[in-house]
């Protein structure tokens, strides 16, 4: 297939009055691609019912005028889950941004009326952390609503995820075992929940730790007794609260899942006995087809030639893992 160079002149513009807006002229390598062709991690897809299209979030590079690869935040689009184009531009730093690597794990949510992306990033200055962009559609610019990220600024933090909860509105996030490893044994990391403002600018109190990576019956430890969380999803089924989290697991990266016994964001959580995904994937996430499937996304293997990898119609009973079909 043929590859379009896509050329486009973005304005980047910050809410924050101490930054300027400031034109960049992005250069992005746009094509045709199969699901099983493309190379990706931490997927998120977000049907959108307006224009029954499927989007995928993905970190990506673009060039800047300098020629020289900078990274962004980029989507795919598909209208059948497997036959997708892209990257498009979602989110490109203005000059003079904060963050300038590690730009990991995007997310897209819709609340009230607006598309607001969750994304993890980095730079030598400011720790790593979760920050929220928003933006009128799917496709973005997704511009922020903040300088720095809404997580705790002396925190090393990834992969923040969002729900809302009588009203309220959260993020769930992974405390990262990178702060632990020199501290207690077994203390790290942790999946944390925050509640933030109604219009998603900043942290509306401090965080709770929901439980820790120590808790899941599959989980192996990295080093000192610590151990990876990443990539939270919380969702519902039958009227059930869970949520699905990787780990380091005996047979390598592993999805696991756990349930909420109260019902509420804020637990107690128990950590159910069978694994997702125990083959070295995860980073997954749940959504709904235009025909009323219900999919689980994830990537696998964890290294290498990481794919975009499909499960449809998972059932979780008290404590196994159905799995219908694999794609």
């Amino acid at each position: 297939m043929s590859s379009n160079k896509l050329m486009m002149v973005l304005l980047a513009a910050s809410c924050m009055s101490g930054l300027v807006a400031q034109e960049q002229v992005v250069s992005m390598s746009s094509r045709k691609w199969s699901r099983r062709e493309y190379i990706t991690r931490d997927p998120f897809i977000l049907a959108w019912e307006k224009n029954q299209t499927y989007y995928l979030y993905k970190s990506t590079w673009y060039k800047d005028a300098d020629g020289k690869d900078r990274p962004c935040f980029g989507y795919f689009k598909s209208k059948d889950l497997e036959d997708w184009e892209g990257p498009f531009p979602a989110f490109v730093p203005p000059k003079g941004f904060w963050a300038t690597k590690d730009f990991w794990a995007p997310e897209v949510h819709e609340y009230k009326g607006k598309f607001y992306l969750f994304c993890t990033m980095n730079s030598d200055k400011h720790k790593r952390g979760t920050q929220i962009l928003r933006a009128d559609t799917p496709e973005g610019p997704f511009k922020p609503i903040s300088e720095f990220p809404q997580t705790p600024s002396n925190w090393l933090c990834l992969d923040g995820t969002f729900w809302v909860e009588d009203g309220k509105p959260y993020m769930i996030f992974c405390h990262e075992w990178l702060d632990f490893k020199t501290g207690p044994k077994g203390l790290g990391g942790t999946i944390e929940m925050m509640p933030l403002t109604d219009d998603l600018t900043a942290a509306a109190g401090e965080p709770v730790t929901l439980f820790r990576g120590s808790n899941a019956p599959w989980v192996k430890e990295i080093t000192n007794q610590t151990y990876v969380t990443d990539g939270p999803f919380v969702y519902k089924e039958n009227g059930e609260l869970y949520m699905l989290w990787t780990g380091s697991g005996w047979a390598g990266y592993t999805t696991f899942v756990a349930h909420s016994k109260s019902g509420k964001l804020a637990g107690p959580w128990e950590q159910l006995n069978e694994a997702v995904q125990p083959l070295d994937g995860g980073h997954a996430m749940r959504f709904k087809t235009f025909d009323g499937k219900i999919m689980t996304a994830f990537h696998g293997p964890n290294s290498g030639s990481t794919r975009l990898v499909l499960i449809e119609g998972p059932i979780i009973g008290s404590d196994i893992i159905r799995v219908k079909k694999v794609r």
